[in-house]
């Protein structure tokens, strides 16, 4: 059965994440050991020991998120699993800097760089206050993106992760977001709120965070993946390095089209097995909503590479 590996976005986060891989793996250690050196502070203290509000600022985060991805994928490595075990990889949003690491397009020091460049430009594009995302239950996308334009009335408001069939997420203007919570609900949304985000991610207001991660992004080696990456603002397989870099600044202000990413997986591609590689279980929560064929395994702890090892043998 061919699989694939996807990996979280921000939202994941908790303390004490990949505290128990890099316990049992040297492997994983590593990982956190070469995220602190790139970034030059002791990030996996906060990971393990440090404040939740903290770690979910967006410039902690999305490096955190990636150290605990790469510190699971490396138990795995350590285990005889390789990346290459898997015939296609993802992420949603910082998630897909994760799946380039594990896949070796990027070094995990790059990747922790770009990442905190990244998290920092996003949240300071839009002044604190002046944006918001909502979560729009029960609409599909097409119905979200009306109501995302309508809502708009010259502010921005864009249909910003198409998460899966019955949650979609807008992204813009505070007042344009709020105005399509009273829409959505007109349009038969079964809930819809506002999301604890510091920045509106994926809509037009990112451009000036876009425009850093261009910067970023021109300086730093892009190799060929050793399994293609479905990228978020695609929704196909994408192996060419230029074209990654392209992609991962359009994603900035992109949607991420997760739903027709994993739809793309199963029916395009074969995918009839996904494992979500570090924490939580968001995107298997997501995939079991798109796709019901596709089986889910997250693998974030010890025990789970051995679960994961004994499905191998199985």
């Amino acid at each position: 059965m061919s699989r694939a590996f996807v990996f979280p976005g921000q939202g994941a986060q908790t303390i004490g994440m990949g505290a128990a891989l890099a316990a049992a793996y040297p492997a994983a250690k590593a990982v956190f050991d070469e995220v602190d050196e790139a970034l030059g502070e002791k990030l996996s203290a906060l990971i393990w020991e440090g404040d939740i509000e903290t770690l979910t600022l967006t410039q902690n985060a999305q490096p955190a998120l990636m150290a605990t991805s790469l510190a699971a994928m490396r138990a795995l490595e350590a285990e005889g699993v390789s990346i290459t075990d898997a015939k296609l990889v993802a992420g949603h949003s910082l998630g897909e800097y994760s799946a380039l690491a594990a896949a070796g397009a990027l070094t995990v020091g790059d990747t922790a760089r770009l990442l905190r460049i990244r998290g920092k430009a996003m949240q300071e594009a839009v002044p604190v206050g002046v944006g918001a995302m909502a979560a729009l239950l029960g609409l599909d996308f097409a119905a979200a993106q009306a109501v995302a334009a309508e809502a708009a009335e010259g502010d921005v408001c864009q249909a910003a992760n198409d998460n899966d069939p019955s949650q979609v997420v807008v992204s813009g203007h505070k007042a344009a977001v709020e105005r399509a919570l009273d829409l959505a609900k007109a349009a038969g949304a079964k809930r819809a709120m506002l999301l604890p985000v510091s920045a509106p991610f994926h809509c037009a207001l990112m451009q000036p965070a876009a425009d850093v991660m261009a910067e970023a992004l021109a300086g730093v080696d892009i190799k060929a993946p050793a399994v293609p990456l479905v990228a978020n603002v695609r929704a196909e397989a994408v192996s060419e390095p230029d074209m990654i870099r392209d992609l991962l600044v359009e994603q900035v202000t992109g949607s991420v089209r997760w739903r027709e990413s994993v739809l793309y997986m199963g029916a395009a591609q074969g995918i009839g097995e996904i494992w979500e590689i570090g924490a939580g279980k968001a995107l298997s929560g997501m995939v079991r909503r798109i796709n019901k064929e596709i089986t889910c395994r997250n693998v974030g702890t010890p025990d789970d590479v051995t679960a994961a090892l004994e499905a191998l043998k199985g």
